[in-house]
């Protein structure tokens, strides 16, 4: 009998498939879920079978974070039951049974209750399943030692809402460049290997050729020859830049240079101020500590080069300075945060105006992301003219010269 290794997620369930046979000595296959492989070794043997071999489905992946939307509609549902006085293990079990969620959710989901059903917190459960976020786990820890479940599942509602608003925005505003992106590059690879062969027999008659035809020759002749070199080393890069990504210093110095580049620099500075600013601003309004909040939402900046700072901001907290203060010192936020926290503390209204802040920060991150589309259409446009003209002239230029030096001899 052969078995995996199936190491399960700490308070969830493998789905494994196996193979056994009956008292009968008959193969019988199919999958079933068990808490890891001893479990599901004792639920065969009473049914009447013997296992011959095992393997798990997805226990050696890491399962993936759920996404702000999926988030949201839970927060939303749970908060909205909760106010209503429902009891937590009769709202989860209502929200496992929604015929709107996937399969994957729905398992995630019952999870959780049957987490609870034991006696667990919902914090502890949803924790156990791995899919959750830090962020609204330290929210949801908040809520249950507050009693305030409900109003803090509704906050986390509304800001994985926003958070998806975000991402969307962002995604929309690079649709278009990216589409008119992969044109160009579709285009050029048409004219490359489709029609520039077809003037190799009228080159060869030439006696002599500009440099630029040469060169765009031999890449033609290169693309419709050896194009499979072109896409190994394109892979082999693409790995080797995943590879480098995960060095620490590599993707810090990376993370450095977005915030300074040209045209994305600016949006990705607003982007995560307004991201800081909307979860600093959820957890401060949760109850968290300060200095716990702002451990929280630095992991949710989604940029290293900032994140690294806050090991001096959290220094300065501690000693008793203000957050306003201690935030001047980071490289990559707008200032306007700064200065809308220090009127928060002024006035002892932080929680309402840490959330102003957030819905600044958002709509200038919308505003931000269309500046960018009205300056990269046009750039996108003027490059593939330039990319598309110098591939014309190339191929025009020596049939003019050539048509240039008949002329010329017919008139001698």
């Amino acid at each position: 009998m052969a078995a995996s290794d199936n190491r399960r997620p700490s308070g969830g369930h493998t789905l494994f498939r196996y193979t056994a046979k009956d008292i009968d000595g008959r193969t019988v296959r199919g999958t079933m879920e068990a808490a890891d492989y001893d479990a599901l070794y004792a639920q065969l043997l009473e049914q009447g079978l013997y296992p011959q071999h095992i393997t798990g489905r997805g226990a050696d992946r890491r399962p993936r974070t759920l996404r702000p939307q999926e988030l949201s509609d839970l927060c939303r549902q749970l908060s909205t039951l909760l106010a209503s006085g429902v009891s937590l293990v009769r709202a989860l079990t209502i929200i496992s049974r929604d015929e709107g969620i996937s399969a994957g959710l729905r398992r995630v989901y019952e999870s959780v209750l049957s987490e609870v059903r034991k006696g667990a917190s919902l914090s502890d459960a949803l924790e156990a399943q791995q899919v959750f976020p830090t962020l609204m786990l330290g929210m949801i820890r908040a809520g249950e030692g507050s009693g305030r479940l409900d109003r803090v599942a509704e906050r986390l509602a509304v800001h994985y809402e926003k958070a998806h608003q975000m991402n969307q925005q962002v995604k929309s505003a690079l649709m278009y460049p990216m589409i008119l992106a992969v044109l160009s590059v579709a285009v050029v690879i048409v004219i490359v290997t489709f029609v520039l062969p077809q003037f190799s027999d009228l080159f060869s008659t030439m006696d002599s050729l500009p440099a630029v035809t040469l060169a765009l020759m031999a890449f033609s002749d290169f693309m419709v020859t050896k194009w499979y070199l072109l896409l190994l080393g394109l892979a082999a890069l693409a790995a080797a830049l995943r590879s480098l990504l995960h060095v620490p210093s590599v993707r810090l110095a990376l993370d450095r240079c977005r915030l300074t580049m040209p045209v994305f620099g600016p949006l990705c500075r607003v982007i995560c101020t307004a991201r800081f600013a909307r979860t600093i601003s959820s957890l401060y309004a949760s109850g968290l500590p300060i200095i716990t909040a702002l451990q929280t939402a630095r992991d949710t900046i989604g940029n290293a080069y900032i994140a690294s700072q806050f090991d001096a901001v959290l220094a300065q907290v501690r000693s008793g300075v203000s957050l306003s203060a201690a935030l001047e010192s980071v490289d990559g936020f707008q200032r306007k945060l700064c200065s809308s926290i220090a009127v928060g503390e002024e006035t002892g209204q932080l929680d309402s105006m840490l959330d102003s802040i957030a819905d600044s920060m958002e709509y200038d991150a919308q505003q931000a992301s269309r500046r960018m589309m009205t300056i990269l259409e046009p750039m996108l446009i003027v490059l593939m003219a330039f990319v598309v003209g110098f591939i014309i002239i190339a191929v025009m230029s020596p049939i003019i010269g050539s048509y240039s030096a008949i002329e010329s001899s017919g008139n001698v």
